[in-house]
């Protein structure tokens, strides 16, 4: 019994003396930059980087989305290889290499889903001096819901104390206001509109202007002037899970094939969609590929929504886990039978002579859902059979 006690005291004593020495090494960081939000986490993330390079501060940055990756303060990217489940104690792996690197600026994307997790992470982890929050889109419901406006208020456990946090999410902006008086925080609403069609040109795929404006903001706070920034930016590599479109030739007929999978809820499935009217013309026919997962029937119920009332297509292609509640719940939503496909247990060579067979002269092709598991698979199978458009 005794023994018990004294083990208890000093692993106690240990908890502590580990957590008061992370405080002291992760205040060498002058600047800590946590990412959060719904949408669009790795992609400002590497932005931010990619902007703080371009202005010669020393910055590592570590992204958790479709690949997590280290980004060194030279622009080099190192896979992060996990034993298991991913879990927010890597963070703090992360820190020490940033403190080796004795980097003047850390960028991280913020892993965590559930509140509790969000808020351990920033205010025990990372202490931001500056805060991002993307967006609020209804995604992940089940573990930060039930509504869109939960969502907002888990996000906001990631608000920073005593400092500063950027967001271009507008309708939920009041929830971060709020909390930013509590902890003494400004919170700064980025538009848009800053962000010219000629910045955007130089990105060697798809941006979202909202990522840009949102990432030029928070390095010009750092002392980043928006030139330099946007330079860095546009040399930085993007996030494997990007927006990207690939033309395919095959026999005499063309299909563009456009990567959506990393994006998970309607909200952003509709903006990628309104970013795509330029590149599609009235006589193609449209054809979305679904990847489902059976780990995320919150997200199915959504996506059969999304396709049954929301995405003109001609012809959808259900593939990956548990399709069948996507393709019922579809139809029950009106879907006609004669419009959807269930290829759950097929190839990606037979779901690409699918689309092939569907059709004529051109199409267009949207994958969307999930990346992980077969949208992986996939996505590598179109794109080995075609070449990116430049945009």
């Amino acid at each position: 019994m005794i023994f018990a006690v004294v083990l208890l005291i000093l692993l106690i004593g240990l908890g502590v003396w580990e957590y008061r020495t992370h405080q002291q090494k992760v205040s060498q960081i002058p600047i800590r930059i946590h990412v959060n939000g719904t949408r669009g986490k790795s992609s400002v993330t590497r932005l931010i980087a990619g902007g703080m390079r371009g202005g010669s501060v020393k910055t590592f940055a570590k992204t958790t989305g479709t690949k997590a990756r280290m980004i060194h303060p030279d622009g080099s990217e190192v896979p992060i290889t996990r034993v298991g489940k991913a879990n927010i104690i890597e963070q703090l792996k992360i820190i020490r290499k940033a403190l080796e690197s004795k980097v003047d600026a850390l960028v991280i994307e913020c892993m965590a889903v559930l509140p509790p997790n969000q808020l351990l992470a920033e205010h025990h982890m990372i202490h931001s001096t500056i805060g991002v929050i993307t967006n609020v889109r209804a995604d992940h419901l089940d573990e930060m819901g039930p509504t869109v406006k939960d969502v907002a208020q888990s996000l906001s456990n990631t608000v920073p104390n005593n400092a500063v946090l950027f967001t271009s999410e507008k309708q939920y902006l009041p929830v971060f206001e709020e909390i930013g008086k509590k902890r003494n925080s400004q919170i700064q609403f980025v538009n848009s509109d800053r962000v010219t069609d000629e910045m955007m040109s130089g990105f060697s795929y798809l941006e979202h202007k909202d990522n840009v404006a949102l990432a030029l903001a928070v390095c010009e706070h750092a002392g980043v002037s928006s030139a330099k920034a946007l330079k860095g930016m546009h040399e930085s590599l993007p996030d494997p899970g990007v927006l990207r479109i690939y033309k395919i030739h095959y026999f005499e007929k063309e299909i563009k094939f456009v990567n959506a999978f990393a994006a998970n809820d309607p909200d952003s499935y509709l903006i990628i969609w309104d970013l795509l009217k330029s590149y599609i013309s009235e006589e193609e026919k449209i054809v979305v590929i679904v990847n489902c997962r059976k780990d995320r029937i919150q997200r199915t119920e959504s996506l059969a929504e999304l396709i049954a009332k929301k995405l003109p297509a001609d012809h959808f292609i259900l593939v990956g886990e548990f399709t069948s509640a996507l393709y019922n719940k579809a139809i029950s939503l009106g879907l006609s039978a004669k419009s959807i496909s269930d290829f759950s247990s097929q190839p990606p060579e037979e779901v690409f002579q699918h689309v092939v067979a569907l059709t004529n002269s051109s199409t267009t092709v949207l994958g969307v859902g999930n990346i992980v598991g077969f949208g992986e698979e996939l996505l590598l199978h179109f794109t080995n059979k075609g070449k990116e458009l430049v945009y």
